[in-house]
């Protein structure tokens, strides 16, 4: 009795840490502990059960989400988190156009900045499935926006499906800026929804280049969708709070991978 009635309040703890994790972003050892009236020792254990089933990852002193199919976090929630890593991701990246005249920017908040980061003294048509990166260039002079047409995902406000793939099959980009919720060695570029993942994979089927941009967060990380493997990408663009170690293992499987 004693043993399925603990078992039933681990179950319960880890369902609350879950939920207090996608609800605030993050969650602190220590902080669990006082809250649910456990062990730190215990809500350890927890993180460590939770990340073993993909729901958590674990970082020093507590955990964060993992995306998936069936969480995703908003738009207005990663414009709050780890901003000035973005920020100097997003400069580098546009730091790659070279000599693109056609540029395909990625829905999320990093592509976001790199779409505001993208220079104004030269002619240049940027190819977008997200209302804000249309909007923070409607007005750019010497840019031409081109906004694909869909569904919009409410969360992102970014459109999807056949309408979308559809527009996107009938260009030739020169250069993708793709975002993803989680990259892998083993599983390549990952997103939650199976919309999103035809979006991107389309996009990467129409450019000549392509460059993912993102926060060290995203290393390591598994979502549900695969739409490209590693070697699909000229570059790699995060910051130095990526190991260097881990940043060469990407490298041997074929893109520069610039930590910044």
């Amino acid at each position: 009795m004693t043993t399925a009635n603990s078992a039933k309040t681990a179950e319960d703890r880890q369902r609350e840490i879950v939920r207090v994790a996608r609800a605030t972003g993050s969650v602190d050892v220590t902080a669990l502990a006082t809250e649910l009236g456990v062990a730190k020792e215990t809500v350890r254990r927890d993180l460590r059960v939770l990340e073993e089933h993909g729901l958590l990852r674990r970082t020093h002193g507590g955990a964060y989400p993992v995306e998936s199919a069936g969480f995703e976090t908003t738009l207005a929630f990663r414009a709050t988190s780890h901003v000035p890593e973005k920020r100097r991701i997003a400069t580098a990246a546009a730091e790659l156009l070279g000599d693109a005249e056609t540029v395909f920017v990625d829905e999320g908040f990093t592509p976001q900045l790199i779409a505001e980061a993208l220079p104004r003294d030269r002619p240049l048509t940027v190819v977008t499935a997200s209302l804000p990166v249309a909007g923070a260039l409607a007005e750019a002079e010497g840019i031409s926006v081109l906004l694909l047409g869909g569904r919009v995902r409410t969360g992102t406000l970014a459109t999807v499906d056949h309408w979308t793939t559809k527009m996107l099959a009938g260009f030739v980009i020169d250069l993708a800026f793709i975002g993803a919720n989680g990259i892998s060695r083993e599983h390549g570029l990952t997103t939650p929804d199976p919309a999103v993942s035809e979006v991107k994979a389309q996009a990467i089927r129409a450019a000549r280049r392509t460059v993912f941009a993102g926060v060290h967060t995203k290393f390591g990380a598994v979502s549900f969708c695969r739409f490209a493997e590693i070697g699909a990408l000229e570059a790699i663009v995060t910051s130095t709070l990526l190991p260097a170690a881990e940043a060469h293992r990407y490298s041997l499987l074929g893109p520069q991978v610039i930590r910044v």
